[in-house]
């Protein structure tokens, strides 16, 4: 029986950014050509003082897209910036981009990849 091996990444940060319904998707196309691997999408309901405005109270749409995206810090700046825009989330009420240090993740790495960061033959 073979011994199975996994590969720990220390320089990973998590960005999450939580944008309008209908917004996602453009937000992580953005991210992927800024260099992201991949992204997730979920769901989500809002509240807060933005839930009611204008005229008689009338209710605005509170349903809200998450997205997650796990990156190397080399990356983390360059893909924050190009989601935050996509987003654009330099508008009020738009939504909101914030980053989460992580101490550890694992996920399968070719070992040719490995192999040329940590430079073993």
């Amino acid at each position: 029986m073979s011994q199975r091996e996994f590969t720990v990444l220390t320089d990973v940060s998590m960005i999450t950014c939580v944008v309008q319904r209908g917004k996602a998707e453009g937000v992580v196309q953005a991210a992927q050509d800024a260099g992201a691997q991949g992204a997730t999408i979920y769901y989500g309901h809002g509240s807060g003082v933005r839930e009611r405005l204008g005229l008689l109270g009338l209710a605005v749409d509170v349903e809200k897209e998450i997205i997650t995206i796990l990156c190397g810090d080399d990356q983390l700046d360059r893909i924050f910036e190009k989601m935050y825009f996509a987003g654009e989330l330099d508008l009020p009420g738009a939504g909101i981009i914030y980053v989460t240090k992580l101490d550890k993740a694992a996920t399968f790495v070719p070992k040719e990849i490995i192999e040329r960061i940590t430079g073993a033959a």
